[in-house]
């Protein structure tokens, strides 16, 4: 994995320039660790979940931070809470120093609430995601994201889009979809290894990582849950209707999804609220945030099976946002956030972006071709909330408009 370029390291670099402290945060597997050494190759290197580099620094963890006090790595710091606080008081000492500490987190619900606390305008910190496209490709981000570091309007940000050229094999593409971003299956490319650590790794998620964070929780249940889950991805969630499929209540799935969600494994996606409409729905929607591991537990283990799969447009839509997210994440562009829409009246927007950089809504197609028919909804909130371009996202092979304020945008663009 060490060839591979990751889009976020541009910002982990920037953030090391003007913090003391960067924490990358991220889902197990997704290469956080392979990253903080290729980017500080000369730091020093500890992993916390290796007992001897754990018992060193837990031992006498002032005495580590006195002789270790700049250019050091240190891999799942969550397994430590202390060293957050104790970090605080060496890093007060010299408040101007930056570019000293990087550390990497994951499937930890307290970790950001740690970091932020104890370290406090001391640290940056970064969301990694398991391999986007682009990065398995050892290509480039793509030039779509520059639409996001000015403010969108109609004229320059289509003629601006309708400049660049686009070119993918469509079903190469299918592929990615089908294994997704993790880099230790996904690079080998061998389908029974595929299968294998999938397995592997979705066991230790809920025998390991699960019952070490929530001691008391009924891993059986909650891995139905899970399963139960990977069905639902890209729908709206019936908190009720769960629960009664699993034998639990409504509070327990809010603390399942949460749960998910904060380790990682599933990616929550709020309600637009910047509206005056009041049928909107406020029920939770989200995605399994790897297409490659939502497949796996869908039994999606072939492209045939995956095309023929009766939920391949909510997989390609689960694909499509989080593809688009992982991009987001990787700009240095300000405060932004994303959200789906939904009333009543059955009018829906798959993703909307809100920033710096205004608001984009964003329908979803998997087919080849979007009819301007299917796209009601989309114009409904265009002109509804007076915004100057919606986007269709989809399996196209050119960037072409398809009403006066809505462009086609191919899923290999993104």
């Amino acid at each position: 994995m060490s060839a591979l370029k990751r889009n976020q390291q541009k910002n982990i670099n920037r953030l090391l320039e003007s913090f003391p402290v960067v924490l990358i945060l991220g889902v197990r597997q997704c290469g956080k660790s392979t990253l903080s050494k290729e980017l500080r190759p000369d730091w020093k290197y500890f992993d916390l979940e290796n007992s001897r580099d754990f018992d060193f620094i837990d031992s006498d963890i002032q005495f580590f931070l006195n002789e270790n006090s700049s250019s050091i790595i240190i891999d799942e710091a969550q397994e430590l809470p202390k060293l957050f606080r104790n970090l605080r008081g060496l890093i007060d000492k010299k408040p101007q120093q930056c570019n000293r500490f990087l550390l990497t987190g994951s499937s930890s619900p307290e970790l950001i609430k740690l970091a932020s606390d104890s370290l406090a305008g001391r640290i940056g910190i970064v969301e990694l995601g398991t391999l986007k496209v682009n990065e398995l490709n050892s290509k480039a981000l793509s030039p779509f994201y520059e639409i996001f570091s000015n403010e969108i309007t109609q004229e320059k940000t289509i003629q601006f889009l309708k400049s660049k050229k686009t070119s993918s094999k469509k079903t190469d593409f299918i592929q990615n979809i089908l294994k997704g971003g993790y880099p230790a299956p996904t690079i080998k490319n061998d389908d029974l290894y595929f299968q294998d650590w999938m397995e592997n790794y979705f066991q230790t998620y809920i025998n390991r990582d699960i019952k070490k964070l929530f001691p008391k929780l009924d891993s059986i249940k909650y891995r139905r849950f899970i399963s139960m889950l990977s069905e639902l991805s890209g729908n709206i969630i019936n908190k009720a209707q769960l629960g009664r499929s699993i034998d639990v209540n409504e509070v327990t799935v809010r603390d399942y999804l949460d749960i998910a969600d904060k380790t990682y494994f599933w990616r929550q996606i709020p309600s637009y609220e910047k509206t005056k409409v009041s049928s909107v729905t406020k029920m939770p929607k989200g995605i399994l945030r790897d297409s490659g591991l939502l497949n796996f537990l869908m039994q999606n283990s072939t492209r045939e099976k995956l095309i023929r799969s009766p939920n391949y447009g909510q997989i390609f839509e689960s694909f499509a946002i989080e593809e688009t997210l992982k991009g987001m994440n990787s700009l240095a562009i300000g405060k932004w956030d994303y959200a789906y829409y939904r009333t009543k009246n059955g009018v829906e927007i798959d993703l909307i972006l809100d920033g710096p950089f205004g608001t984009l809504p964003i329908e979803i197609k998997s087919g080849t071709s979007t009819n301007i028919q299917k796209l009601k909804s989309l114009k409904y909130f265009i002109e509804s909330q007076k915004l100057p371009l919606g986007m269709v996202i989809n399996n196209s092979d050119k960037i072409q408009m398809i009403s006066e304020n809505i462009i086609q945008v191919p899923i290999h663009f993104i």
